[in-house]
């Protein structure tokens, strides 16, 4: 009897030690694989993150683009005072497009130069928006960019535009067309998204 016993209580031991053993690899072997499935997780994130961030600043396609809508807003402002000319007898003179001169809201004589700067700002400017930088969030900055070096052209040319009227037709005119620029590339990015044909 005590022969079976120690046998018994041996051949336990033996089953306690090995499921001990057993559950210690598992343990260590979930670890490792938990430590591995986490590092490649944070390895992907940063991963994506900094491809993100890549995408998000390249400098030499901001720059055309800044570039671009300029001249294509200088443009198009050329050729809207063109047809003032052909409309209103106006003259034709560079000052119009860089002086605060011919820019007056109380008087009828500034009223298609002033038609022309709010036609151009708002419905050429927020087309071109949404031609060249397709992005809603990215109006904004570009809005404010083709304002800040129209001023700082202005103010090269002919001196900081003092009149108020310049500045009320300017403002406007960038927030409506950075306004009508969201829009429009918002409805241009939900075109872009695939629908699902049920």
């Amino acid at each position: 009897m005590s022969g079976r016993r120690g046998n018994t209580s041996s051949s336990a031991a033996s089953v306690s030690s090995s499921s001990v053993s057993s559950f210690r690899n598992n343990g260590a072997s979930s670890s490792i694989n938990g430590n591995g499935s986490a590092r490649s997780n944070n390895n992907a994130g940063s991963s994506a993150a900094a491809k993100k961030q890549a995408e998000s600043f390249y400098p030499k396609l901001i720059t055309a683009q800044i570039i671009a809508l300029q001249c294509l807003h200088y443009f198009l402002l050329a050729v809207c005072l063109q047809i003032n000319h052909v409309f209103y007898s106006s003259s034709i003179t560079i000052d119009r497009l860089f002086t605060a001169d011919y820019v007056r809201l109380w008087k009828a004589s500034g009223w298609p130069d002033v038609a022309a700067i709010l036609l151009v700002d708002t419905f050429a400017g927020s087309f071109l928006l949404a031609i060249i930088v397709e992005k809603s969030k990215k109006c904004l900055d570009f809005g404010v960019t083709l304002f800040i070096i129209h001023l700082a052209v202005c103010t090269l040319y002919g001196g900081f535009p003092m009149v108020l009227d310049w500045w009320v037709v300017h403002v406007l005119g960038t927030i409506l067309m950075v306004l009508l620029g969201e829009y429009l590339c918002s409805l241009r990015e939900l075109s872009d998204i695939p629908m699902l044909q049920l």
